[in-house]
Parts: C-alpha cells; sequence; structure tokens
C-alpha cells in the first residue's frame, strides 16, 4: 500500500533524517521525494512512501506525529487513494 507524507514547519536541522529514519524503522519505503526551504525558513516536504504488509497508515501517522512533535513541525500521513480523491480536478 502507497500513502504520502507531508511535512510543514519552520525549518531546522535533520527534518528528513528524523523522518525517513522513522519510516525505515516501520519497515517503509520512500519512493519519492520532494522538499524545499521557502524564503530561507519555511520547511516543506511531500514523499510518497510503500509501507510493508500489515502496517495501517494510522500507525505510521502517529508515529510520525511523535517525530513531528519532537522537531516542530506538522507531519499527515495519507493513503494514497484518499490523496488522489481529494486532489482530483
Amino acid at each position: 500500500m502507497k500513502a504520502i507524507v507531508s511535512v510543514i514547519g519552520k525549518d531546522r536541522t535533520g527534518i528528513i533524517a528524523k523522518v525517513t529514519t522513522r519510516l525505515y524503522e516501520l519497515g517503509c519505503n520512500v519512493e519519492d521525494i520532494s522538499q524545499t526551504v521557502m524564503q530561507g525558513s519555511y520547511f516543506t516536504m511531500i514523499m510518497l512512501i510503500t509501507l510493508k504488509e500489515g502496517l495501517a497508515v494510522g500507525a505510521v501517522n502517529e508515529a510520525l506525529a511523535a517525530v513531528g512533535a519532537e522537531l516542530g513541525v506538522e507531519i499527515r500521513v495519507q493513503h494514497e487513494d484518499i490523496f488522489n480523491s481529494m486532489h482530483r480536478i
């Protein structure tokens, strides 16, 4: 199953490292990643991930929420189908 992970907040060292490390620990694979720092201080990242068999999107969301709280950023995880439905024109 695939999911979309979005990360938004003030830029700081280690955001990508901590988020991707936690995903690795959960058995997820990062398929694609895009990140930017806007106006020198606002960090944004979106990733397409594949979840390991039997791992629920909710469990990933909970695990990354803890990482987000530690980093002071907002992290959201959505099932790929829900993300696609919400962004259909």
